[in-house]
């Protein structure tokens, strides 16, 4: 049965982590229902849930994460709609985000050259960390000021812009490095998501920022900046890579610079 959802979520074109993700969420299942997975029912999965929810204390985001993995097996693979019942909404939190005063800190701060364009890149195209870790020297254009994100989420291609501060320190940067394939590497290939997040996670501490920081914070700081500059929310979805216009929505509620411009009523009186 592990196999046949591994398989489907192949087909589907998700990504190998959700695929791992959703293969040990049923497999946790199984091995709590003890039971042959095509045989279970509506109630055996409303009772693994609750048992989570009442006695492991698990949270809303995490019982979701579980439903969804049982949902797309059941409804996906065995063609059983069993998992149709309500489970507890989770927490819609506010994205964390820098200042532009503590973006550049963070960047004074990074160390070296090549940590300091790792996280001049991640602010200034708002590329999911992992993006930032497959992206290949071909997939930038540096004469068009964009490059291209390779089957992103979604398995979806998309375009992201180079600041103009950038293109200089990158032309220096890939002179000394065209031999390689990735843009940014270590010793044993390109550096991964650990790698990058401990870059930034060192700069935020040696720059004194007394919240959490992280690369997708970046990503967060680089939507909401836009925000505040006045770019259309539509725009920033596409430059996000957002399928939903819904989840880039998040954004105007965090955009202070766009509330300070609001007339407030009684002045309008």
């Amino acid at each position: 049965m592990l196999e046949k959802l591994n398989n489907e979520l192949k087909l589907r074109g998700f990504s190998n982590q959700t695929i791992r993700s959703y293969t040990l969420q049923v497999d946790l299942f199984s091995k709590f229902i003890k039971k042959d997975l095509s045989k279970v029912t509506k109630d055996d999965i409303k009772n693994y849930l609750g048992y989570l929810i009442s006695e492991k204390n698990l949270s809303p985001k995490s019982i979701a994460l579980k439903k969804a993995a049982l949902k797309f097996l059941y409804h996906e693979v065995l063609n059983k709609n069993i998992v149709d019942f309500k489970t507890p909404k989770t927490q819609k939190k506010l994205p964390n985000f820098l200042t532009k005063e503590e973006v550049k800190l963070l960047i004074e701060k990074a160390g070296t050259s090549k940590t300091r364009l790792i996280i001049k890149f991640l602010y200034s195209s708002g590329l999911r960390v992992s993006e930032l870790c497959n992206l290949k020297i071909s997939d930038l254009e540096i004469t068009s000021k964009n490059g291209w994100v390779r089957k992103g989420k979604g398995s979806k291609d998309r375009m992201f812009i180079l600041s103009d501060k950038l293109i200089e320190e990158l032309k220096e940067y890939l002179k000394e490095n065209k031999n390689k394939k990735y843009l940014f590497e270590g010793p044993k290939g390109p550096l991964s998501s650990r790698n990058i997040q401990k870059i930034v996670q060192r700069a935020a501490k040696k720059a004194n920022i007394n919240k959490r920081v992280s690369p997708h914070v970046l990503r967060h700081s680089f939507a909401t900046h836009l925000l505040d500059n006045g770019t259309d929310i539509r725009i920033i979805q596409e430059l996000l890579g957002h399928a939903n216009l819904n989840t880039t929505q998040i954004y105007t509620h965090v955009s202070r610079e766009q509330l300070k411009k609001i007339k407030n009523p009684l002045d309008l009186l």
